[in-house]
C-alpha cells in the first residue's frame, strides 16, 4: 500500500510543477534572460573598462617619454588629452601636465592647471590639497600674501596632510606682509613640530633664529 500511495505523492507533485511551470515559465525565461543579459553587460564592461586602462596606460607611457626627451609641449598636450578623458590615469595625467607647464616657465598656466585639480569635486582632498599647495607656490610672487594666507588656512588645521607646508608658505606671506611677529611664531610653531619633516623643521628653525630680537 505505502508503494501506491508514494506514487500517487509524486504525480501530485509532477502535477503541482506542471502547473505552476505552465502558469509561471514566461516569468521564469523572462527572469533567466535578464540574468544572463546583466552578467554579459557586466563582462563586457569589464572589458571596455580593462581596454580604456590598457589605452591610457600607452599614451602615458607615450607621454613620459615625450617628456624625457625634452618635448615638453607634445607631452603637455599628450597628458591633457588624457586627463580630460578621466579614468585611473587622468588624475596623474593632470599633475604630470601642470608640473611640465611649471618646467617650462609658464607660472600662470601651471597655477591655473593646479587649481583645476584643487577645484575638481571628484578628486580627494588629500590631492585636491596637494594640487592648492602647488598652486600657491607658483604663483606666490605676484599674490596678494592676505589671499595666499587665505587660501591656505584650511590646510593649517591639525589633522592636515599638508600642514608643515602650509605652515611654511604661510610664514613666508606673513613676512611678505610685514609681519615679522607673527611670521616668528609660525616658524617657531614648525621648528617644534615633531611631525614635520625633519628638513621643514630645521628651516624653519633657521628662520626663527634669524627673525629672533
Amino acid at each position: 500500500m505505502s508503494d501506491i500511495f508514494r506514487e500517487i505523492d509524486e504525480e501530485l507533485r509532477r502535477d503541482n510543477l506542471l502547473a505552476l511551470w505552465s502558469r509561471y515559465r514566461r516569468y521564469i525565461i523572462g527572469a533567466a534572460v535578464v540574468v544572463m543579459v546583466v552578467a554579459g553587460g557586466v563582462a563586457a564592461w569589464r572589458a571596455h573598462q580593462l581596454s580604456e586602462r590598457q589605452a591610457q596606460s600607452a599614451q602615458f607611457a607615450s607621454a613620459s617619454a615625450l617628456a624625457r626627451d625634452g618635448k615638453n609641449g607634445d607631452a603637455a598636450m599628450v597628458f591633457a588629452a588624457i586627463a580630460n578623458e578621466g579614468g585611473g590615469f587622468g588624475l596623474l595625467a593632470s599633475f604630470e601636465q601642470a608640473a611640465l607647464l611649471a618646467k617650462s616657465g609658464d607660472q600662470k598656466k601651471a597655477a591655473a592647471a593646479y587649481d583645476r585639480i584643487a577645484e575638481d569635486a571628484g578628486v580627494g582632498p588629500a590631492f585636491r590639497g596637494l594640487a592648492t599647495l602647488l598652486s600657491v607656490m607658483q604663483g606666490f610672487a605676484d599674490t596678494d600674501p592676505k589671499a595666499t594666507i587665505a587660501r591656505l588656512a584650511p590646510l593649517t588645521a591639525a589633522g592636515s596632510a599638508w600642514r608643515p607646508t602650509a605652515l611654511e608658505l604661510t610664514a613666508a606671506a606673513e613676512l611678505k606682509l610685514g609681519q615679522k611677529q607673527a611670521a616668528l611664531l609660525t616658524y617657531r610653531g614648525l621648528a617644534d613640530d615633531l611631525s614635520a619633516p625633519h628638513g621643514l623643521r630645521a628651516r624653519a628653525a633657521e628662520m626663527a633664529a634669524a627673525l629672533a630680537p
